[in-house]
């Protein structure tokens, strides 16, 4: 297959989200198939449900910082498939993702013609086969693994890392995970196996007595980050510099929003565990990046896009909008109908002069006709309807002034839609400055 085929292929086997199967089995009979590629090197796998994606992308920059040859596997991807595949910081190459895709394909159809397979792999199973089988071809030293989703029967624990961490757990998935956040965090704690090194995030009680008891009964020694540290400054757009333990001292994060901090702090723990030098981890915490989380775009106005899509998450740009947010402010907000609209909608309507609804190209998306009455019971600005997000971009660049800021949230596949348009204007406006 070419990367076209590879992409189209994946996608026949369904969306991600709504024909996920969660399990090991098919994962584990694919890279058994596959001369176990996983084996090839160590891992890191984290797990929680929110900030897991930005302590990887801290960890992949402190491990490049220190010369070692990482690979990064994470979801969703924003635009294109290959940008959930990295090695050494560089998303694959559409010839490799093709190559390996065929790979993975040819196999899975063996096995399933062999009757070993009562179905074929899923999307993420074999997206996951494919990630993993890359890495080997390239020959990295570290695969760092984001979990997709949960963690007991998540594709991504197939892999059997050696080290992992569990950031911090609040209410999301529920129709996967369970009800509670006890029963959640019994999925994500799953990830802690006997002989691993475990790396445990600040937890709300309920989900730390489950992580506790798991560690327990696996004869695991947890390692806890309790949020020793010290702000020492902030810049304008929300970065802080801050000192771990008195041992890293004023570290400018890279990424924005003091909810950062925790993430930074797990991120330290692994990297020690790791016996990564001093020096590479502040360099590394320094220079990390991650597109679509409280990612500032300069522009007039300028935008701020961030994935928040959770209560604990929206709650956490609700805390950096007061903070740091010009005014007026501009919401451009689309979201997936199985999200808890209502808490979502509390914490982030009110603090917008222009509420713009969107729907969003995905069968999962809310429609407008269920943002509309979240908005009426929670906007205090005016609340606009867009036909689409193009349509929600226009509206926000011609009714928000220029000392102001629009914010694109409540959806990552809002963010991947929205992003390349706002890339385009930000380049079209610097080149005319420019010129």
């Amino acid at each position: 297959m070419h990367f076209d085929q590879a992409v189209q292929y994946l996608l026949s086997l369904g969306h991600e989200t709504i024909t996920i199967k969660l399990g090991l089995r098919n994962t584990e009979l694919l890279l058994n198939a596959l001369d176990n590629p996983e084996r090839a090197y160590p891992a890191v796998q984290i797990a929680g449900t929110n900030g897991k994606g930005s302590t990887v992308m801290m960890l992949d920059s402190i491990c490049r910082a220190a010369g070692i040859k990482c690979g990064l596997y994470t979801s969703p991807h924003l635009v294109c498939l290959t940008e959930r595949i990295r090695i050494s910081g560089n998303e694959i190459t559409r010839a490799e993702f093709a190559a390996c895709a065929t790979t993975v394909r040819d196999v899975a159809e063996q096995l399933f013609r062999d009757k070993q397979l009562e179905a074929l792999p899923t999307f993420f199973e074999q997206l996951t086969a494919i990630a993993l089988l890359a890495f080997r071809n390239a020959g990295i030293e570290l695969a760092i693994l984001e979990t997709g989703l949960g963690g007991r029967l998540d594709s991504t624990t197939a892999a059997n890392a050696g080290i992992v961490a569990i950031t911090p757990i609040a209410m999301d998935h529920e129709e996967y995970l369970g009800p509670t956040l006890a029963s959640i965090a019994a999925e994500k704690a799953a990830i802690i196996r006997s002989g691993v090194n475990a790396v445990i995030a600040k937890q709300q009680p309920e989900a730390l007595e489950v992580l506790i008891r798991r560690c327990e009964e696996m004869g695991v020694a947890p390692i806890f980050e309790n949020g020793a540290h010290k702000i020492e400054d902030t810049t304008p757009d929300g970065r802080f510099c801050v000192t771990f333990e008195n041992r890293y001292e004023s570290v400018w994060l890279g990424l924005r929003g003091e909810h950062q901090i925790d993430n930074a702090a797990v991120a330290i723990r692994l990297a020690e565990l790791l016996r990564i030098p001093d020096s590479a981890i502040i360099r590394g915490l320094e220079t990390a990046t991650h597109p679509g989380r409280l990612e500032m775009i300069p522009h007039q106005p300028p935008f701020l896009l961030d994935g928040a899509h959770n209560p604990a998450g929206c709650q956490s740009l609700r805390e950096y909008l007061d903070e740091f947010a010009p005014r007026p402010l501009t919401l451009v907000f689309g979201a997936m109908r199985d999200k808890q609209l209502d808490q979502i909608g509390e914490i982030l309507f009110p603090i917008a002069e222009l509420l713009i609804l969107t729907p969003v190209r995905n069968p999962r998306a809310a429609s407008i006709d269920m943002l509309q009455p979240v908005a009426h019971r929670f906007a205090s600005g005016n609340v606009v309807e867009a036909q689409s997000s193009a349509d929600a971009l226009r509206i926000a660049t011609e009714r928000t002034p220029s000392h102001g800021l629009i914010c694109v949230a409540g959806s990552l596949y809002l963010i991947g839609e929205i992003r390349p348009s706002i890339l385009n204007m930000s380049q079209e406006e610097q080149h005319d400055y420019a010129t």
